[in-house]
Order: structure tokens, then sequence, then C-alpha cells
């Protein structure tokens, strides 16, 4: 099989276009190979302190640790089938004093699965410390607009008017729940640790039994968990307490589960966006390169590509952790290998998309264009009839009946609203005013300067300065050490 990867062959979008740099090098195959050998010489350290191996040869296991060959590890697992012991023997050619002992008690997964969980939490650190700088531009926003009045829809109708800034929060408040799911997440990831092939640590207790005349002699110097603890303190990881032959699967569900969730939260925001980009309301609009081309066939258009493109993706990370899910509830009895193919491309995968989808998400927030005018028309198209519960209530606090209230402007904006159909000017302010039963209550100033909808958003205005605080506060940007 040949390994002159180019553009002549299939490459994953996410080998290039989709994802930064730095999550790819993370999902990497020379970061793994690097990964398992740095578990090697932790547990070949461990081993050494009790005299069950030599100095040299960790020294010389530690001098090689670098020396990633996947070519030639590669060419080995082509005549053994056996990827993590093509690398063994990979890792032991280029070590003549230490490559007798790589290995030493462990099985595959006791190396593989405490890779992936220090992968996995590198992972979330990139895709953490994204969240955090999106935060802070969207809570910067959401104070900028805090007063802005805007026309709210429900159910794609009209409704009542908001402020822009109270509608940022509401991804804001979102986003805030998904940034403490995945610090949670992400200071729960735990490694298989070191307990053999199902997870009883058997073989850990031979090699650290006394044997006569042997490294070991007397008692024995430390029990299996011993070894274990001191492993892991070495990679800065804890294991799980029990295990079989592989960590808990629960475990990856658990990170696609919180990915996917991060995923849902831009992915409403980025349809709201291309709702709102419409030019039937035309209050959002991308940031628009000075050469960028909307469409071949259509030169005018300004298409929403990076909102659609976050949608795309969120699609996929969506669906994903189903196939974590399969992988866990299927890890029959002690394990399973049908998991091992698919993880391969699950968490690249996933850890790339959503990479992606903050990136653009980010650009979104940070150079988002707000016309204000658009924003203006509409509040002056649609809030009069919003701002009509508002006149019923100051009626009805007068003297007025609610109920028969309720029904006569349900008569005028109805009417009024076939004249804004038809293309006529709104007449719903003209209707109250020389309505006979309002009268008897309201003025005609009064009624006019109740009908003013930018004056109806309620406390949205302090709920959304307030959501931007706790944001803040939340990122460490109102920490005087920060």
């Amino acid at each position: 099989m040949s390994e002159q990867f180019s553009h002549e062959t299939f490459l994953s979008p996410f080998t290039w276009r989709y994802g930064s740099d730095n999550m790819r090098q993370v999902w990497s195959e020379t970061h793994k190979r690097r990964t398992w050998r740095r578990l090697w010489v932790a547990l070949a350290e461990a081993q050494r302190v009790i005299g069950l191996v030599t100095p040299e040869q960790v020294a010389d296991l530690k001098a090689h640790a670098d020396d990633i060959d996947v070519d030639r590890a590669h060419a080995i697992e082509a005549e053994i089938h056996h990827d993590l012991m093509a690398e063994v023997k990979t890792y032991a050619e280029q070590c003549p004093v230490g490559g007798g002992i790589i290995h030493l008690g462990a099985t595959s997964m006791d190396i593989e699965d405490n890779a992936d969980a220090l992968r996995l939490r590198e992972g979330l650190d990139i895709v953490l410390t994204k969240l955090s700088l999106l935060l802070t531009e969207l809570a910067s926003q959401i104070e900028r607009w805090a007063e802005t009045p805007i026309m709210a829809f429900t159910h794609l109708q009209p409704a009542e008017p908001s402020t822009l800034g109270y509608r940022l929060a509401q991804y804001g408040f979102d986003l805030l729940t998904d940034l403490t799911e995945l610090r949670r997440v992400r200071d729960g990831i735990r490694g298989k640790g070191f307990k053999g092939a199902v997870g009883t640590s058997a073989s850990y207790a031979e090699l650290l039994a006394p044997a006569p005349g042997g490294a070991l002699s007397g008692e024995r110097v430390w029990e299996p968990a011993q070894l274990e603890s001191r492993v892991m303190a070495a990679i800065n990881l804890q294991p799980f307490p029990v295990a079989t032959q592989t960590y808990p699967r629960k475990q990856d569900w658990l990170v696609l589960n919180a990915l996917a969730g991060l995923s849902g939260s831009l992915y409403k925001f980025a349809f709201d966006l291309r709702l709102l980009q419409a030019p039937s309301l035309g209050e959002w609009n991308e940031p628009f390169a000075k050469k960028q081309v909307g469409s071949s066939a259509m030169p005018f258009k300004r298409n929403p590509i990076n909102a659609e493109n976050i949608d795309s993706l969120a699609r996929m990370v969506a669906a994903l952790p189903r196939i974590a899910w399969d992988n866990a509830a299927h890890s029959l009895l002690e394990r399973t290998l049908d998991d091992s193919a698919n993880r391969r491309e699950l968490f690249p995968t996933a850890f790339l998309a959503s990479d992606e989808i903050l990136r653009r998400a980010l650009r979104l927030i940070r150079d988002l264009h707000l016309d204000e005018g658009a924003m203006a028309r509409n509040l002056a198209k649609y809030g009069t009839f919003a701002a009509t519960e508002r006149l019923m209530m100051t009626a009805a606090k007068l003297g007025a009946d609610r109920q028969e209230m309720h029904e006569v402007i349900r008569r005028h904006s109805l009417a009024a609203w076939a004249d804004l159909a038809a293309g006529q000017p709104n007449s719903l302010p003209d209707r109250l005013v020389g309505d006979e039963y309002i009268a008897r209550y309201l003025t005609p100033a009064q009624i006019i300067e109740l009908l003013d909808a930018g004056r109806y958003v309620g406390d949205a205005p302090e709920r959304a300065r307030r959501l931007a605080e706790t944001i803040k506060a939340e990122v460490g940007l109102n920490d005087p050490d920060n």
C-alpha cells in the first residue's frame, strides 16, 4: 500500500481545509506515537526505581523517545498486523540498550487508552481556550447593544420588542452552559491506568512478585496499584479505579456529548444569523471580504457562507455521540475491538469540526455587521402591533374591560395588518386613536406614546448586562490577577 499522500488521492477536508494546525497536531499519527513512547518511558522509570530495569535502559529509551519513524512502523505492521507492536519493534530497533524492556508487563490498551485520554484532554484545552475567547467577544457585543430595541419573533412571526443585547445574551447563556460542561468533562478525564489485559493487574502482580535470584527478591516492594500510581503521576493523569481491557467507553460518549452541545448552541446562533441576513429582515450581515465571491452565477449575491458552514459541520458533530454510545453499550464483557476503527476517525473529526465551528463563530461575533437602520424599520413596521399589549394593560388599569379592549385592538390590528400586506402604510395608530371605546380611557397623545415599541422592552437591558458580567467573571476577565 502506498503512503505517498497528495491531492491526487482522497484526503479528509480536516487534513487541510477545516480546523487549526494545533488541533491537527494533537490528533496526528506522530503525536500519538510520541505519546505512546512517553508512557513507555514513564513505565520504565517506575520499574527502574524498584530494580526491574537499569538506569542505562531507561536513558536509552529517553534518548530515542522523539525519533518517530512512521514509515518503518507501518512497514512492520504490514507484516505483523498489530499497530502498537509495530511501534514497539520500531522503538526497540532504535534502542540497543533499552529496547528489550519496552512494554514490560503492559497490554496494548495500557498504552493506547492512556494516550487517548491525554489527547482528549489536550483537545478539550484547545476548545476551551477558543470558547473563552468567543465568550469574551460576545460579552462585549451584549454590553454594546444592551439598550438597542429590536423586534423579537416567536414562531417566525413578529411578537414583541426586545433588545439586541438581550437576544445576544441568549446565545451567551447557552455557550456559558457549554463552557461549564466542557470544563467538567475535561477535569473528569481519566486514563485506564496500568491494569493489564482484563483490568485485574495480574501481569503486574506477577512482575512485582519476588523471584529467587531475580531482580526482585524477598518481600514484594510494590503492589500493582503503587506501580500504576507512580506511572500515572508521571504523566499527570488520574486512572479510573476500575477498568477492563479499556477504560470505560462512557468517557468518550461524555466528551462527544459536550462537543455536540457546543455545536448545537453555535448552530442556533448561525441559523438565526441566516434568517436575519435575509433581505426581508436585513438586520444582520456576515462580514464580506472586498474580493469575496458570493455566487458563480449571480454576481450580486452575499451568501451567509460562514453561518452555513457552521450549521453543516454542527450537524455532523451532533451525529457523532451516537457512535460513542454504541461503542460504550457494545463493549461486551471485558472488551471487543469493534470500536477501534471508528475511534480513529471519531475523535479527530469531532474535535477538528468543533475547532472550525469556533473559529468561524469567533469571526462572525467579532465582525458581525449590524444594520441599525433595518432594525429600526422592522421595529417601526411591526412594533406598533406588539405595543398594543401595553395599551391594553394601561386602559385596563384605568377601568376598561380587558376582554372588550382585547377585541377592539384585535379587530383594528387585523385590518391594519391587511393594509401592510397590501403595501399600504401602517394604519394601526390612526385606527386606535380614532376608536370611541379606547377614547373613553386614553387621549390621542397617550395612545401614541404607549404605541412606542422601543420603550416596551422591560428589564431586558439590565438582564443582558448582568449576563455579560457573569460571562466575564467565568472566563476570568474580572479577575485582577488574570
